[in-house]
């Protein structure tokens, strides 16, 4: 099943997907797994930054976050 092409942001989700699971050597179950720890892996970053700011230790912008401004 292809994604249509008049929406392009989901075929930006299956191409990713595609990649996630040629990254695993196609086992879904391992790419399930990579998924869920990178997403637990962002959480934490994010609690930090959230606790961070709120004892106004803000960090100072990266170069990635001033060129998307």
């Amino acid at each position: 099943m292809s994604a249509p092409s008049s929406l392009p942001e989901n075929s930006r989700y299956e191409q990713a997907c595609d990649q996630a699971i040629a990254m695993c050597d196609g086992n879904l179950r391992s790419t399930i797994k990579a998924l869920i720890m990178a997403n637990e892996y962002l959480e934490s970053e994010l609690e930090e930054l959230q606790a961070a700011i709120t004892a106004g230790r803000v960090p100072a912008p990266t170069h990635a976050a001033s060129d998307a401004a």
